[in-house]
């Protein structure tokens, strides 16, 4: 599948989920102080950021290290972002959150909620397709975490504007577009590998 600068931004749009994880920001910036807020969701993106930078430079020859092939990453990214969309759709049942103490750092808000599993396996699938257009991942990576935290910081702001369940809603529809990629990447990682055997 061949992205480009616009289809890549929007596809790590779709994985590192700003409105969705508003929630979980949400609960984990409780316990901090209101003037704190701001400069920890800062902090908490720059550290998802340049842990999705280092994936991006280096995830090729960590591929190497472990023997593992671009269509294995390719079909296992494919496998993580269906079950990722999944849980986006089909959100599970979960208890009264229990609150962190102290000001939360790099666990859970810059990882998993931002830098997860499936957004490191995204921008090293993005390098392993077009190694020559690292750059061009670079600027849609800047551009995703630039949203990321524009939507963090205004959080409080969206959830009184647009209320909850128009909140949820959008993580949902966001889940169905991110299934139906996660199935096109799978069809032609099963393609790619039929051809080769």
């Amino acid at each position: 599948m061949s992205y480009t600068f616009a289809s890549a931004t929007i596809l790590l749009l779709l994985i590192t989920d700003p409105l969705g994880n508003i929630p979980i920001f949400a609960n984990a910036l409780r316990g901090v102080a209101p003037e704190r807020r701001a400069r920890v969701i800062l902090r908490e993106v720059l550290i998802a950021f340049a842990l999705l930078l280092v994936f991006l430079f280096f995830g090729a020859q960590f591929l190497q290290v472990m023997n593992l092939s671009d269509l294995s990453l390719q079909i296992a990214g494919a496998v993580v972002l269906f079950l990722i969309a999944l849980r986006m759709i089909f959100p599970p049942d979960s208890g009264p959150q229990t609150e962190l103490p102290g000001e939360p750092l790099i666990v859970p808000l810059a990882i998993p909620a931002l830098a997860g599993p499936s957004a490191m396996a995204t921008v090293m699938l993005l390098v392993a397709q077009a190694p020559e257009r690292r750059l061009e991942w670079v600027a849609a990576l800047c551009v995703t975490m630039a949203v990321c935290a524009v939507v963090l910081l205004l959080a409080e702001r969206i959830q009184r504007l647009v209320g909850e369940r128009v909140v949820m809603a959008f993580e949902r529809l966001m889940g169905l577009i991110l299934v139906a990629i996660s199935v096109e990447m799978l069809i032609r990682g099963i393609k790619q590998l039929a051809r080769q055997l």
